[in-house]
This record gives structure tokens, sequence and C-alpha cells, in this order.
């Protein structure tokens, strides 16, 4: 669906003089959360609770477009690191208190593990039905996108003959020219960040000679970790970092349309896919209104709009322009992480504490 010049600048407006953004210090966890409120289009009827572990540009045109559907409806956004969503979330749940309405994660494991200690209830909407049934566990947690997970690199600096095109490639490259790339790799600390731990837990899966090799080559390298993809796409961009390992493909792709210098490469060999996760809280205070917005981010007009200005890559799969290797879908190399009870072993707490002693003994230990 593409907005009209006059629908445009409605929402323009509205996202500039009318979103009200309050930092909220004190609150759980290391990092503070900030909270946004948008206004109602018409007069206000009632207010959609959304805690969140996604960029506030990524969901704003997807909460404005739902608020034309909606328009006596006051949606407030708080927004979390998602480790810390998942602590806050679990706490409130084993209270037995409210903690918004819609719980949204890239870390969908967490969310799984929620639903199976019951802090989750079963959603209905006509257009859930659209979602892949490896993005639907027990209608209670629902993935409403499809991302894969990318190699970046910064197009000003790293010749082209650098550039990694599989897992192995990546690692044969920092034994390769150790000294051009050392401290110049950036991925997450899995030790703080949820999604970070989830990609890293799905890539010991796929091959474990290769995911040895390529730990041993980031820690050579002295890799940069940090907890979030924007932090490592800011650095690629400013080229501080040269390359970054393991990024949402819909974040890089944002960076690319802004007309910064970063590629995006689809390893060949395999890629992951992510599929962000939604899930409505045994307490929420309106399940109703929170289900009729999951409902609308499975719809035709809810992934339009998320194909088109959100995270750019739709549940079919189709990937946007300017992306380097294999299409994801026809080439056979995509590894979705199904939203299910396989993700229960990600966060078995003995298995997380060995996956994490592992990690950071061949990371982050071993770097010179």
């Amino acid at each position: 669906m593409t907005d009209s010049p006059a629908r445009l600048a409605h929402r323009l407006t509205r996202a500039v003089a009318g979103v009200l953004t309050v930092v909220l210090a004190g609150c759980l966890g290391a990092h503070a959360q900030t909270m946004t409120r948008f206004p109602a289009v018409g007069a206000q009827v009632d207010t959609l609770s959304i805690h969140a572990a996604t960029d506030l540009y990524a969901l704003a045109p997807l909460i404005q477009d739902f608020q034309e559907l909606s328009p006596g409806t006051m949606v407030e956004i708080v927004e979390y690191v998602t480790n810390d969503l998942f602590s806050a979330a679990a706490k409130a749940c084993a209270e037995g208190r409210s903690l918004g309405d819609v719980y949204l994660s890239s870390s969908v494991d967490q969310l799984v593990k929620l639903a199976n200690d019951g802090c989750a209830q079963p959603i209905e909407g006509p257009d859930l039905r659209r979602a892949p049934r490896w993005a639907n566990w027990r209608d209670e947690v629902f993935g409403f996108t499809f991302e894969p997970i990318v190699m970046v690199y910064n197009r000003d600096s790293v010749p082209a003959d650098d550039v990694p095109r599989t897992h192995l490639e990546l690692a044969e490259l920092l034994r390769r020219e150790a000294d051009r790339y050392r401290g110049r790799v950036g991925t997450y600390d899995i030790r703080l960040s949820g999604i970070g731990y989830l990609l890293a837990f799905n890539d010991a899966r796929q091959t474990t000679t290769t995911y040895g090799r390529l730990l041993e080559s980031l820690g050579r390298a002295q890799v940069v970790v940090r907890c979030c993809t924007s932090e490592i796409l800011d650095e690629v961009a400013a080229g501080r970092l040269l390359i970054g390992y393991n990024m949402l493909g819909s974040y890089a792709y944002d960076r690319v349309r802004r007309g910064q210098p970063i590629g995006i490469v689809m390893p060949a060999d395999y890629t992951l896919v992510l599929s962000r996760g939604a899930m409505v809280p045994a307490h929420a205070r309106q399940p109703g209104l929170a289900a009729r917005f999951v409902d609308y981010l499975l719809s035709e007009r809810g992934q339009s709009v998320g194909r088109s200005q959100s995270f750019f890559f739709g549940l079919d799969g189709a990937a946007p322009p300017g992306i380097e290797g294999p299409d994801v879908v026809t080439s056979g190399i995509a590894r979705p992480i199904a939203v299910g009870p396989t993700l229960l072993a990600v966060q078995d707490a003995a298995r997380r504490k060995r996956f994490l002693e592992d990690w950071s003994q061949s990371v982050i230990q071993t770097a010179p």
C-alpha cells in the first residue's frame, strides 16, 4: 500500500508534533526504558500498551496505520533491550500483575519461554492464519516478520575481494588478514543480548565445525561486542568497524535506504531467518484490543506497511533490491528459526550457562 502525499504529511505531522517520549529512569535492568505515546487520531476511547524490544522507528509506521483503523486508540510503547523485557515480563507474570497488552521481541525464544510458563493467552483474529506454520505456536506466540540474518560491511573500506560470502569465508578472512581486521569486526555480546544469544545458538546448530572455526577467528580478531544491532551498524557506517556479523537484515537495509555506505550479504551457505514475535500476556488489561493489533500485523495491509516502511521483508520472503548473495527463498539457503517448543532448549538454564561460558572463552579470552 502506497501512501498519498496528504496521508504522508499527516503521518509526519503526528510523528513530529503529537508523539510524547518519556525516559523511564530506574527501571528494571541496566538500561533505562523509554515510553512513547502516540495520541489517538480522534477522540480517545482506549489505550493500547505495547512493551517491545524493537526500534521505535520500525514500529511507528505500523502503529500509526493501526490507529487509522482504530482512531480512538492511544498507543503507548515502552522500549527495552531484549533481556530486560524478558525479565520484566517474567516478574510481572509471577506476581500476577499487568505489564502492558502486547509484547514484541526479536528474541522469540524468550516469548516462547514466557508462553510455556503460562504467561500468555491465545489470540484470535481473521488474519492470524496467514502466519506460516513455523511462525505460530499454540496461537499464543506469532511471528510477524521475515528477517534474514546477514553480514554487513563498509563499502568504502572493504575491498571487493575481501567481502565474505559464507560463514567459513568470514573465518578465513579474519585469519588471512588478521592485522587489517583486528578490532574492526563487530557482533552481539550474547551475554547481554537475547537476540545475539538466540542467533549464536542457532549458528552452532547448523555446523559445529564451521561455528568453532568462526568463533576462534572472531576471538583472534579481537571482535568488538555490543548489545544492539543499531550500535554495530552505527560503527560500520562510520568506518570504525569494517564488518558486522549476524545483523538483522531489516535494520541493515534501513541504513542503506538512508544512504549509508553499508553493503549487505546474504550468506550463501545458510541464512538464518528470524520472525519477530508478538504475544498477548496473560494479565493484559486490553486483550481484545491487543489481539486486534497482532491480527493487524499479519493482515495484508499490515504486511504491506511493514514491507514498505518498517521491516522491508514480508512473510513471503521477498527481499528488497540491492542485497548481495542468493535469493533467500528460491535458493534453499533459508533456515527459519521456528517459533515453537524447540526454542525452549535455547532457554534451558544449564545449557545456556555452558553455551555462554564456551562462547566467552572462545571470543573474549582468546583475543590477543
